[in-house]
């Protein structure tokens, strides 16, 4: 079978989240967090329907209430009892790509970036559970794998890094050339370009949507800093010169768009993974995490230039950053289906 995983910026048939309920995820400030959750709905309900996990009929209750609270209309919205111990559905959810038949849910197996936290016996069980509402196959990878941690562009090139991907907290079994062949396999990519590593404070062993997103198939922002002080002045400066040298699957130079980086985000003497480059593109909007720092406004006039046909909505995830990730960890895109009725 040839599979193909769309570029995030092609239709969606919805976006998938997980409601936030696991308050050790957010120690001591999991209050504000629900609150950032309904701006996140708030700005992909005009754009295209929203699937919420929810653990129980309680949680849909208290998901419903404070939606209708912050006047989010409902009429986009579906609830899906789909028990998670957490809320990153960028990697514990399925990846919907496109075979000869229609979509296909692809099934990777997850361990809570390399076992950081625990428990995860739920999390690894969502993509089955998904599979079924949207009635779409269910293909088992056999190959521990998050969805954070890749980036496609739709047209044969896959981007990711080596500090997770080869991470022995992963598939430890697994050569490079082996990972390299899953992936070709599954998400029908011929080219795939390895950076190094990520940021600060990123528990994820540097996930690709921290470090550098497609914009378009031939362009990617990539975060880079002229504050020589900052900690991750020397791995965004790298990052950006390999980028610079790179090619796309047609053998072409990919354009390179400097991303700013936010001023540090600190709480509790933890430096947190802030980045602009964890966005989500839908239908018809743009969403860009902010952080109270006037970088905020250079990051979303850029975006406003790369994406002139879709709506840039800021959300403030100075508070959702705690958890170690903000709005594309938050979301998992269901393209819209090709032949499946």
């Amino acid at each position: 079978m040839n599979y193909r995983m769309p570029a995030e910026w092609e239709p969606h048939d919805a976006t998938w989240i997980a409601w936030p309920h696991n308050e050790n995820h957010w120690p001591g400030k999991f209050e504000p967090i629900p609150a950032v959750y309904v701006e996140i709905v708030r700005a992909l309900s005009v754009s295209e329907p929203v699937r919420i996990c929810v653990n129980d009929n309680k949680a849909e209750a208290a998901a419903r209430a404070i939606l209708t609270v912050g006047k989010v209309s409902l009429e986009q919205i579906s609830f899906h009892h789909i028990v998670t111990n957490a809320s990153w559905s960028r990697d514990h959810g399925p990846i919907f790509v496109e075979s000869e038949n229609g979509l296909v849910a692809l099934d990777w197996m997850y361990n809570a970036n390399g076992m950081k936290w625990g428990p995860y016996d739920k999390d690894d069980a969502v993509p089955p559970q998904i599979a079924a509402v949207v009635r779409v196959p269910l293909i088992e990878s056999g190959m521990v794998l998050e969805g954070g941690s890749i980036e496609v562009n739709g047209q044969g090139t896959l981007i990711t890094t080596e500090q997770c991907l080869l991470n022995k907290n992963r598939n430890p079994s697994m050569t490079r050339s082996q990972i390299e062949e899953k992936l070709s396999q599954y998400l029908g990519v011929q080219n795939i370009l390895w950076l190094k590593e990520g940021i600060e404070g990123d528990d994820t062993d540097g996930h690709i949507d921290d470090l550098v997103r497609f914009v378009n198939s031939t362009t990617v922002v990539c975060p880079v800093t002229q504050r020589t002080d900052d900690v991750d002045y020397a791995v965004l400066q790298k990052n950006f010169t390999d980028l610079s040298q790179m090619k796309d699957q047609d053998g072409k130079n990919i354009t390179v768009i400097p991303l700013p980086v936010p001023q540090p985000v600190v709480y509790e003497n933890n430096r947190l993974p802030a980045s602009y480059a964890n966005f989500y593109i839908a239908n018809k909007t743009v969403l860009v995490p902010t952080f109270r720092c006037p970088e905020d406004g250079v990051a979303l006039k850029l975006f406003e230039t790369v994406f002139p046909e879709r709506k840039v909505v800021g959300i403030d995830c100075t508070d959702l950053v705690w958890g170690f990730g903000t709005i594309h960890c938050s979301t998992q895109q269901q393209p819209r289906a090709q032949t499946n009725n």
